[in-house]
Formats: C-alpha cells, structure tokens, sequence
C-alpha cells in the first residue's frame, strides 16, 4: 500500500468512528448501518446492546442476486430501503437510528434512507 491509499483508508476509518462514537443502537432503536463499495450497497439493523445483528440485506443477497437490482444504484438504494424497512416492521420496530458510516449522506445514501422513510420507519 502507497503513502496515499494508506492515508485515504485511516481517514476513512476515523470519519467512520467519529459518526458511530455518537450512535448507539439499542433493542428497541437499534441502528441501521449503510456500507457502500463500489459495486454494492449492504445494510444491517444492529442492536449494540447484545451485539447481534437483527436484520441484514444487500444487492448480493440471494433475494437480489438474479434481479436488476444486483449492482449499486439509485434503484436498488430504493428496493434495499423498502425491503430493509419491512423485515424490521416485522420485528416490531418502529425507529432505528442511522448509521451513514463514513459516507456522505447524498445520492444512494439518501434515497436508501427516503425509501426507509416512505415504508414507516422513523430515524
């Protein structure tokens, strides 16, 4: 690793812990963690408490792999909001707390969130 992609990656690594210093998720507003890469989009509900993932998806999960929804964009952003959305309604939950990591929150971010938002979650 060069001088600059060691830089880009521990400044990236301390954005990310100056956000998730200020969020905890607890069991009944657990925290929805958005991780972006360049091809995909994952997002999981975490309850810190007791450190136990309660839901997760993302654009290679089976339920997305065979769709047009496999790749990141703004359309699988919305599919991955509406579809996150409801396997925590199922749970009986009706806020979380979110968790942008150490992205920017616009774009796939943003509208992950909107379409979250739309099916009734509150955060």
């Amino acid at each position: 690793m060069d001088g600059s992609t060691r830089k880009a990656s521990i400044t990236r690594k301390k954005r990310a812990m100056r956000v998730r210093k200020k969020l905890k998720g607890t069991a009944s507003r657990p925290r929805m963690s958005v991780i972006k890469s360049n091809k995909h989009i994952a997002v999981q509900v975490i309850d810190d408490n007791l450190r136990v993932t309660l839901a997760s998806t993302s654009t290679f999960a089976k339920e997305f792999r065979t769709t047009e929804f496999n790749k990141k964009g703004l359309e699988s952003a919305k599919a991955l909001g509406k579809y996150i959305a409801e396997k925590v309604k199922d749970l009986n939950i009706e806020a979380v707390v979110f968790d942008k990591g150490s992205s920017k929150y616009h774009g796939v971010l943003a509208v992950l969130a909107d379409a979250a938002r739309a099916e009734g979650l509150k955060f």
